[in-house]
């Protein structure tokens, strides 16, 4: 039986790490959305604590007697930590605690302590940058936080935090025009909420460095863009199961080309079937616009993990080599038998 220390600890947990999460997230996604997981997150976190952890420390009563507030919390926290440091979780949860606590050095020493023990977790590496900024005098990224931040991003490419706050540790530096490029980038992985409000700092980042605001760029040639419609085979829905949070990218790219694609858009796959319109305003980098091509490869994929990047478990459909400009519907199937 799980004593009263244990819940109240976990509970106060809970609370600490959906504020300090809410907070952090703020940029990049929906509040509710951010609050749902960390949530999940959190009872995870929680209840693999109680399995792999040393929950019997937390339920002695010399060891660890009834906390009476938060502070009182974290200081029972922090002690566990030092007698059984290997808990990266243990530690992160610490530093958000102290976050919210208002102690910005403890908290970028306990996210520091947290990489000791897992150096290339992506989120860690991004919280420690993160922490270390706001530690700092002058709420700088300075050179470790940038390594931290580049590695997170070497481990996981479309990591959204990481990118976002590269590009804000560059308008730091001055680099204006590297800050909209990196923001440029990740674009296509956001939905069209967080997009417009990216935009807004893309553009006073191109206009800091000189550059034309992205605007709303000119459609393909046709005038209309590319009509794209997504379906799911039928078969294959019947047997599927769509989580929730899964999302849809619908993209097109160049024929036997890189990966990247020069148009893209991404919705709920719980939305489908849609339809869409690909132009311009949907090209991730202002350097290759949709109406500059004479073909395109068109397709769609279904993202459990809602990444950019293709996954293992990823559903796509065939691709479609088209012809522009087109004012044909473009079918998309995910899911069907191959031919």
């Amino acid at each position: 039986m799980v004593s009263a220390p244990v819940l109240l600890f976990g509970l106060l947990a809970l609370v600490v790490v959906l504020a300090v999460s809410l907070w952090v997230l703020r940029p990049l996604g929906r509040p509710r959305v951010v609050a749902a997981g960390v949530v999940v997150l959190c009872a995870g976190t929680f209840a693999l604590y109680l399995l792999i952890g040393t929950p019997e420390a937390l339920r002695a009563p010399v060891a660890m007697a009834e906390p009476a507030s938060l502070e009182e919390a974290v200081t029972q926290l922090a002690a566990e930590l030092e007698r059984n440091p290997e808990q990266p979780e243990g530690w992160a949860l610490l530093a958000r605690s102290r976050a919210t606590l208002g102690d910005a050095a403890g908290a970028r020493d306990a996210y520091v302590r947290a990489l000791e023990y897992a150096p290339d977790e992506p989120d860690l590496l991004v919280d420690a940058a993160e922490a270390r900024a706001l530690a700092h005098p002058q709420r700088l990224f300075d050179e470790q936080s940038m390594a931290w931040l580049q590695r997170a991003r070497q481990v996981r490419p479309d990591h959204a935090r990481a990118g976002w706050f590269i590009g804000v540790a560059q308008r730091q530096a001055g680099q204006a025009a590297e800050a909209a490029a990196t923001w440029e980038a990740l674009l296509p992985g956001v939905d069209e909420a967080t997009a417009r409000s990216l935009r807004v700092q893309i553009d006073a980042a191109r206009a800091d460095a000189g550059l034309p605001p992205l605007g709303a760029p000119a459609a393909v040639a046709s005038g209309e863009g590319l009509k794209v419609k997504v379906v799911l085979d039928p078969g294959f829905a019947a047997r599927a199961r769509i989580e929730g949070e899964a999302v849809v990218f619908v993209l097109a790219r160049v024929p036997g080309g890189p990966p990247m694609p020069v148009a893209v858009e991404r919705h709920r796959a719980r939305d489908l079937p849609l339809e869409v319109v690909l132009d311009d305003r949907d090209s991730p980098m202002p350097t290759q616009k949709l109406s500059a091509l004479e073909e395109v490869e068109v397709l769609a994929r279904i993202s459990a993990a809602g990444s950019a990047n293709r996954g293992e478990g990823d559903i796509e459909s065939a691709p479609v080599q088209v012809r522009l400009p087109s004012a044909d519907t473009v079918e998309l199937v995910i899911g069907a038998p191959p031919p």
